[in-house]
This record gives structure tokens, C-alpha cells and sequence, in this order.
């Protein structure tokens, strides 16, 4: 098992680091970097026709599918930006922490979001056919929102204290 650790503040450009990974995995975290609403076509250059990727809301199958996934979630995006921190390797697996950042007009008022995720990505034939994300909805999603985040932010406080 392989772990690489990329400096802190480090956004763009791993090449240094990369050249221990197989070239799908180096493949995928550069595509992620750039990933954006103008050009999800990236998604069939890393993901396998049968992928199966899965997030904390949904699981997608086959990736026609997933493309159709990810076109509803960049579509009211005005900016959507993934850092990756650590990579593990493990043969065809990986483990991969990053943090995305994201706007979104009615999320937040509007200001940028940093959510903190893992994700579990195993390759096959030189692309990636399974896919899951472990991240805090929370923090993402409901404690964007007007009423139900306070809430959820009152009840984290709560449990925390």
C-alpha cells in the first residue's frame, strides 16, 4: 500500500506524486480538478461504461446514467472546485480525501461552501467502475438552507456540548 500525502494548499499539479499511481488513478485526479458544467464529456475518459458510483443521496448505475447525474448536479452551480489532500493506493484501489468547494445561488445565500469528503474508487481495465463518496450531507447540503440549517446546526451544537 502507497500513500501520498500532497502538501497542504497544493491545488492544481501532483505530477511529482502521480507517478507512483496507475495511470487511471492519475487520470481521475486530474479530471476532477478540472471537471466543471462545460465539460462533464470527462467523465467517459476516467469512468467505466458500468460504473457504479454512489453518494450519501443516490446511487447511479451505468455511465450514461451517471453523466445525466452529474448534469443535474453542475447545472445551477456557479462554481464547483475539488482540492485533493491525501491519496492512498491500494493495487486497483484508492482512497482519496479532498474538500470541494461550490456555489450555489439558492444554497448559503449564495456563498461559497467547503464541504470535507472521502472517496473509494476501484479500477478495472484502466477506468474507474466503482465509485462512492463518504461526505457530511449536512454540512453540504441541509445547513445551506434557510430553516432546516439553523436547525441542524442547533442540534450539532447540542450534541457536541
Amino acid at each position: 500500500m502507497k500513500v501520498t500525502s500532497l502538501p497542504v494548499g497544493e491545488t492544481r499539479t501532483h505530477k511529482d506524486y502521480e507517478s507512483e499511481w496507475p495511470k487511471w488513478l492519475e487520470r481521475f485526479v486530474d479530471t476532477y480538478q478540472k471537471l466543471g458544467t462545460d465539460n462533464l464529456s470527462l467523465l467517459s475518459s476516467i469512468y467505466h461504461e458500468d460504473i457504479v458510483f454512489v453518494d450519501p443521496l443516490h446511487q447511479v448505475e451505468g455511465l450514461s446514467n451517471l453523466h445525466k447525474y452529474f448534469k443535474g448536479l453542475y447545472t445551477n452551480l456557479s462554481q464547483c472546485d475539488f482540492v485533493i489532500h491525501d491519496v492512498i493506493v491500494n493495487g486497483e484501489q484508492a482512497a482519496i480525501y479532498w474538500e470541494m468547494a461550490y456555489k450555489h445561488p439558492k444554497l448559503g445565500r449564495g456563498k461559497e461552501v467547503v464541504v470535507s469528503g472521502t472517496s473509494r474508487i476501484v479500477g478495472q481495465n484502466n477506468k474507474v467502475i466503482y465509485h462512492r463518496d463518504y461526505l457530511d450531507v449536512g454540512a453540504m447540503l441541509y445547513e445551506q438552507l434557510p430553516v432546516i440549517g439553523r436547525v441542524i446546526k442547533w442540534i450539532k451544537n447540542k450534541a457536541a456540548s
